[in-house]
């Protein structure tokens, strides 16, 4: 009831706009810790965490209407010169012109920023606290460091284009959207792009209460995005819940019954594997697998009708899950059944295995190296059979020599 419509919603968008193949690029999932799963929500734009800012960032203006939007990626920040730089002046009065020249470099920068009619500005490149409170006293937002799937997908949804310099901006490399808001999200504060032109980005915002959990959650997002993607594609779903392996299962039961020999057996045995899926479903649920699956058996025997009939989760008995609007793409349940048919083929081709011989190198037994000096050290087993027999002298028996295998010497000295 939460994450369904969110993943339809954002995958149709794409599907309209022909960009399906770019759904990993195109949306976004993002993270933010506490509060409950019911909070996440759905952006029909983009959104992102607030990146590193410096003094004057407070005085920035956090909403916009119909903004116009420049991406760059350059570094609008005061930088001194590299190490081995040398400048030689012969008065006293040019180290002032070559400091203002510094200075000069960067506010031409920000000037073309400015001039060029934009009223927020992204870098994926840092934005200094120079540029921070220049851009702040006119009026504009600026956010440095951004992400590069972030700055590509707010390129998509705005429609400007990444700037590599501040030279000859114009009108026409700028990116709009409706409406743009600095808004706080749980313990985060959240950049969002809303109402954009191209209405084929969107990112999906999880909350919950621990990491793992939102860890999982998105996990769970993403296979029902590559669902959706794939029913998308190939046109055509099929009933889940284990509906579909009862009907194949009952049509290779009647088939087998017409082959003699024993690829009656090979075809009855692949019907019972296919069973496997609805008595999973059934124990993970925690119902009693076995009336369940009896109770599919007659459905699907006795009932023209009953081909779609599957586990019914809910209620723990069976039920029409393609009226339920349990769903898969037929070709996700195609490429199972096949993968599924030739992992057993591979398995089944294999006709012996490799076992390591054992070595007849006499130093492998004590674990060294072939060739390697002991140092004048004794195998370990020469060592115990030697301290044996010098416990068997002092008691007054006889030395037996050498320790050897051992177990009919041990059996002996217990006295057997």
């Amino acid at each position: 009831d939460l994450f369904a419509p969110m993943v339809v919603k954002a995958v149709k968008s794409l599907d309209d706009g022909g960009s399906l193949d770019d759904i990993m690029s195109l949306i976004a999932i993002k993270q933010i810790p506490g509060g409950d799963v019911r909070q996440s929500f759905l952006v029909k734009g983009v959104a992102f965490k607030k990146t590193f800012s410096y003094a004057g960032f407070e005085q920035m203006t956090k909403k916009f209407k119909n903004p116009k939007v420049l991406l760059l990626n350059v570094e609008l920040e005061l930088k001194s010169e590299k190490e081995n730089a040398e400048v030689r002046i012969s008065d006293p009065e040019q180290y002032q012109s070559i400091v203002d020249a510094e200075w000069q470099v960067i506010y031409s920068k920000l000037d073309a920023c400015v001039d060029c009619g934009a009223n927020i500005v992204l870098s994926k490149l840092p934005i200094g606290d120079l540029a921070t409170q220049y851009f702040a006293d006119r009026g504009l937002f600026c956010a440095g460091r951004v992400e590069d799937g972030d700055i590509k997908r707010v390129a998509k949804a705005t429609g400007g284009t990444v700037q590599t310099s501040t030279n000859g901006l114009s009108d026409g490399v700028l990116g709009t959207c409706g409406e743009f808001e600095e808004k706080q999200v749980g313990d985060e504060r959240f950049n969002v792009f809303i109402e954009c032109p191209v209405s084929q980005t969107s990112t999906i915002v999880l909350r919950g209460g621990s990491e793992q959990f939102i860890a999982e959650s998105e996990r769970s997002v993403h296979d029902a995005l590559m669902v959706v993607k794939r029913s998308l594609k190939s046109r055509a779903v099929v009933a889940g819940g284990g509906a579909v392996e009862m009907e194949v299962a009952k049509f290779l039961k009647e088939h087998a019954l017409t082959i003699q020999g024993k690829g009656q057996l090979i075809v009855s045995a692949f019907a019972k594997a296919l069973e496997v899926v609805p008595r999973q479903l059934c124990e993970n649920a925690g119902f009693d697998s076995t009336d369940i699956l009896s109770a599919l058996r007659r459905k699907h025997a006795q009932d023209e009708d009953g081909k779609w009939y599957g586990v019914d989760i809910n209620n723990g008995g069976i039920c029409d899950t393609f009226d339920a609007g349990v769903w898969e793409p037929s070709d996700n349940k195609s490429n199972s059944l096949a993968a599924a048919a030739e992992a057993a083929c591979v398995i089944l081709s294999i006709d012996e295995t490799v076992v390591n011989p054992k070595s007849q190198d006499p130093g492998a037994a004590t674990g060294m190296m072939p060739g390697q000096d002991m140092g004048g050290q004794k195998p370990l087993s020469n060592m115990m059979g030697g301290a044996m027999d010098a416990v068997n002298a002092a008691n007054g028996g006889s030395r037996s020599g050498n320790f050897g295998n051992g177990v009919s010497w041990m059996k002996g000295r217990g006295g057997g």
